[in-house]
């Protein structure tokens, strides 16, 4: 039995941009999915074919149970929308925008009243919800326009990067609000930059990457995936980040993150993937110690989803760099041909 919201063989290209090269999801009900991915890899194509805006090449979806090709309108009814810029009438007060977008889904006026009512005061609003939307800081934009997507309580939900330049104060709001529409019985499709939201919010996770779903599993599985465990170590001074280096890399694990060692040059902060647990640090300490490196902080910990990240689309979009880089030569060369002619 398909999830709340279903999708086979999704296809949708923009002249020679395949942006979506055949994504499969299924996200059970009640749950959340987050969509991680890097620029460009076709997370917000995949939300604009499930929310009806666009309509793909070939495959199929159903959300709510709906048809999304056959009955989209059905859909647009069963489902709410917050994407990536605040979609909020700036002239209108916060409640008149809540009130126009019920009215709007053929709301009663009395009920729209309500219902505004009752989502500013859900969303720390009703301070201002008789203010213009103008006057409102980024967060309250972006609290209004989720309220927004929830005038009419929809089963399913869309959130195409919800928390994109909160601060951290608004953006745990948001997702304290996120965590009660779910406890509610609301599936939830997260797409995100943020690899801690998701780790924080999601049941399941899908990495996306040029158009195609290259993994999904649960936070802990993907981190099984990534495998071994990272010593960090932070270094005394800069200079010593070279010998550091050298005796980090004798301890790196072939095959996981090719065991290369990581830096970053501004925190003196060395990262190697390894494998032997607790006691190795007694050896990397010892070995460091040889070559006169001194260390402020040692530590052995588990991967992120940072880690995660970096190891599924990391050389995949080197990869479509070099490619894409290849075509453009190729065109500017044939360019240069037909110009000489």
């Amino acid at each position: 039995m398909p999830g709340a919201i279903y999708a086979e063989g999704l296809v949708k290209t923009f002249g020679d941009v395949r942006a979506l090269d055949g994504v499969d999801l299924d996200v059970p009900e009640g749950t959340v999915l987050g969509l991680l991915g890097p620029n460009g890899a076709g997370k917000t194509t995949t939300v604009r074919v499930l929310t009806t805006l666009i309509k793909p090449d070939s495959g199929g979806a159903v959300v709510a149970g709906i048809d999304v090709l056959r009955h989209p309108n059905e859909v647009r009814r069963s489902i709410g929308l917050s994407g990536q810029f605040a979609a909020v009438d700036e002239y209108l007060t916060g409640r008149e925008n809540l009130q126009m977008v019920g009215q709007l889904y053929q709301m009663r006026a009395k009920a729209a009243k309500v219902r505004a009512g009752e989502l500013l005061d859900r969303f720390h609003l009703a301070d201002a919800a008789d203010r213009p939307a103008k006057t409102y800081s980024g967060g309250m934009r972006r609290r209004l326009d989720l309220a927004a997507a929830l005038v009419v309580s929809p089963p399913v939900m869309f959130m195409d990067e919800p928390t994109t330049g909160l601060d951290p104060r608004n953006r745990q709001e948001l997702w304290d609000v996120i965590k009660e529409l779910v406890a509610g019985g609301t599936t939830l499709l997260l797409t995100t930059q943020y690899l801690e939201e998701a780790d924080h919010l999601a049941h399941d996770i899908c990495v996306v990457d040029q158009g195609r779903v290259i993994a999904r599993g649960t936070s802990d599985q993907l981190k099984a995936q990534t495998g071994g465990e990272r010593v960090e170590v932070v270094v005394h001074e800069p200079e010593m980040i070279a010998g550091a280096r050298n005796v980090l890399a004798r301890y790196g694990i072939a095959g996981i993150g090719h065991g290369e060692v990581s830096v970053e040059e501004h925190t003196r902060k060395l990262t190697v993937p390894v494998a032997g647990g607790a006691k190795l640090l007694a050896e990397v300490i010892r070995d460091l110690d040889a070559v006169g490196v001194e260390i402020d902080d040692i530590g052995l910990r588990r991967p992120t989803l940072d880690d995660v990240f970096i190891s599924l689309t990391g050389h995949a979009a080197e990869r479509a760099e070099e490619e894409a880089g290849q075509r453009a030569a190729a065109k500017a060369g044939k360019s240069r041909k037909e110009a000489v002619k």
